[in-house]
């Protein structure tokens, strides 16, 4: 069995195909996705449709990154947030709680998009 330490100690984990960038393996993420050599996604995300995660990007918790979304620099992406269509989340930029950011919107710098239910 193969693992990988994400920050919390090692767990099982793979190389994807498409990038070579490692993926937990209770996270998904499509063929068809591209994950680069230093980005990583894990915990229970989903990366799926063509997006790109790339850079030294992170993906976690149950986040959802699909269609053509990109995530990418050192750019996160976590707890429910969902990153869709043609969005782009790039250099030190959050993605957090139950925030979308969808259609061709932009994040970026040291922005925080975060909407937590309380």
């Amino acid at each position: 069995m193969t693992t990988f330490d994400f920050g919390n100690g090692p767990v099982p984990a793979h190389q994807h195909p498409n990038g070579n960038g490692w993926v937990a393996d209770t996270a998904y993420v499509a063929e068809s996705a591209y994950i680069g050599p230093k980005a990583r996604v894990y915990d229970n995300a989903v990366v799926c449709g063509s997006a790109r995660v790339s850079g030294n990007a992170l993906v976690y918790d149950k986040a959802l990154v699909y269609d053509k979304a990109r995530v990418f620099g050192n750019a996160e992406v976590y707890g429910y947030a969902r990153v869709c269509d043609n969005a782009r989340v790039y250099d030190n930029a959050e993605v957090c709680g139950n925030a979308e950011v969808s259609g061709n919107a932009r994040v970026s710098g040291n922005a925080r998009v975060c909407e937590y239910a309380w």
